[in-house]
């Protein structure tokens, strides 16, 4: 029987930001938590980290109520710590401070050993006039494919 790839990709930030850098960390999580990240609960649109007290936490990522949980399930948007080691730590806090970029979870996934991954991304926001020109390619790449097909 082959495992099921689990995989939540935060789709709209491409679109908001420009990528600078990425790091996988580990989540720490409850256990009704992981199995409602199992069960396909999971939505990354809204969330963002911040650093608290020298460690980063993540903000806003919607793990859903797990159904056969009793009275100590977990909360759906509750802050998780984010687990990375102390030198990349200190790396993108000086650069969130300093030049005023942001991190946020890209893409949430289980590993081979189903252990719970959040590839956050070092990012600076696009301006609208970036968020124009990518409609524009997009549009050109779309009639392109179009003229190819027909021939």
């Amino acid at each position: 029987m082959a495992k099921k790839n689990i995989e939540y990709v935060n789709r709209k930030a491409k679109f908001e930001y420009h990528f600078l850098e990425t790091v996988e960390a580990g989540m720490m999580l409850t256990g009704t938590e992981i199995k409602s990240i199992r069960g396909g609960h999971v939505n990354l649109r809204d969330a963002y980290c911040i650093f608290q007290n020298e460690e980063l936490y993540c903000r806003s990522i919607f793990i859903g109520e797990y159904k056969q949980g009793n009275v100590h399930n977990h909360e759906e948007r509750r802050t998780r710590k984010l687990l990375l080691k102390r030198q990349e730590l200190t790396k993108w806090e000086k650069k969130v401070k300093e030049k005023g970029y942001t991190i946020v979870p890209y893409r949430l996934y289980l590993n081979d050993r189903g252990i719970a991954k959040l590839e956050i991304v070092l990012v600076q926001g696009k301006k609208v006039y970036d968020k124009r020109e990518n409609i524009k390619q997009r549009e050109n790449k779309r009639s392109l494919d179009r003229a190819m097909k027909e021939l």
